[in-house]
């Protein structure tokens, strides 16, 4: 849903899931047109194969001047509209009004569609009303009477002055709001401290002793397990988040991401056998070696994953993973340094870091999200 730049996904109040139009694919799979084709009285719609050089649609793209909506998200949309206006394709350019035509998700979509139906008279249409009872009382009338008719008419459309606004995509709001933020807190914590703590290891410049290592990984143990539970939180349908796991799209950062966390967990989980096992110290350098970049990886690929929403800045910040790895390391030693000097100073300074970039955090996830996407 975020990922979309035209705004068109929504939560499906009684299924609980992401839903937008579909191409009707019941029909097409059936040779059928989509059913919006059929019913459009104007036949201003047309379908087909954009790759068969002699299908109508084709031809049609390729003998008229077409627009596309948002070139510059990088969507490549196979939505071809032909000689529209500036006025058409951005609704930004007309006055925002709340209402229009169709506003049954203007004050319900993603995770409050529920609240949407009680706001189904929201609608204004009165103009809409006149304008088509003119148009139609036009066709009936005599000459002169539809001359005086086009004249009210022509008078109307010149003293509005600019375009009005029939359609307001629904404004989502803020979808990935506390529970994001936090999530991208908590992982950082549990990622970066056990990074910050084998890279001071191998450095030579902390001995790790039991109750160091102990420490260490139970933060990280704790704050991991933290981060899967807002996950699984901020999910409207928590029961889908085995999907992921069970039916992973490879394509998806938010999927890498649930096996990356695996991955760093499992890396954890022996690290405590070790611990617990009385086992040689020198099997937790062993995990190392796979459990530090697993750690990286895991404050880092957020940056990845909000940079697939190609509707929004984080798309276009080319820097973010960069920016979660300082993030993560620096959250990392605001936790680790103080468990090894444990001055209370070193503990104050290190909380006020934490809060500080949680401040942070909640403010890189929110901004992108109240940015138009008309």
């Amino acid at each position: 849903m975020q990922a979309c730049p035209y705004d068109a996904l929504y939560i499906d109040p009684n299924k609980g899931t992401a839903a937008k139009c579909n191409y009707c694919a019941h029909r097409i799979e059936h040779s059928y047109e989509p059913a919006c084709v059929i019913v459009c009285p104007t036949e201003s719609i047309v379908s087909g194969d954009l790759d068969d050089p002699n299908s109508a649609i084709s031809n049609l793209v390729a003998s008229h001047d077409t627009t596309v909506r948002k070139p510059q998200s990088g969507a490549v949309p196979n939505l071809y509209y032909i000689d529209a206006s500036e006025e058409m394709l951005d609704p930004s350019a007309t006055e925002v009004t709340g209402t229009g035509m169709w506003t049954e998700q203007a004050f319900g979509v993603g995770h409050f569609a529920k609240y949407a139906e009680s706001r189904l008279g929201g609608a204004d249409t009165t103009s809409m009303i006149v304008q088509l009872a003119l148009e139609k009382k036009a066709k009936q009338s005599s000459p002169r009477d539809k001359a005086i008719i086009r004249d009210v008419m022509d008078r109307l459309s010149n003293e509005t002055g600019e375009a009005k606004r029939s359609y307001d995509q629904p404004s989502k709001g803020v979808l990935w709001g506390w529970e994001v933020s936090a999530y991208i807190w908590t992982k950082g914590i549990a990622a970066g401290t056990y990074v910050v703590a084998v890279l001071a290891m191998l450095s030579g410049l902390v001995e790790m002793s039991d109750g160091l290592w102990g420490m260490t990984l139970a933060i990280g143990v704790a704050f991991l397990a933290l981060t899967g539970l807002l996950l699984v939180i901020d999910l409207d349908r928590p029961e889908r988040f085995l999907y992921v796991m069970l039916r992973p799209n490879w394509d998806s950062w938010l999927v890498r991401g649930a096996y990356i966390l695996s991955g760093y967990g499992g890396v954890l989980a022996l690290s405590v056998a070790v611990i617990i096992l009385d086992l040689d110290r020198v099997f937790l350098s062993y995990l190392a070696i796979a459990g530090l970049p697993l750690a990286l990886l895991t404050g880092v690929y957020t940056a990845w994953l909000l940079m697939q929403a190609k509707g929004r800045s984080w798309s276009e910040d080319s820097l973010l993973p960069a920016k979660f790895l300082i993030e993560t390391v620096t959250i990392g030693a605001a936790v680790f340094f103080p468990l090894v000097l444990m001055e209370p100073l070193s503990f104050i300074v290190g909380g006020v870091v934490l809060l500080g970039i949680l401040a942070h955090d909640n403010h890189l996830v929110v901004r992108p999200q109240m940015e138009p996407l008309l």
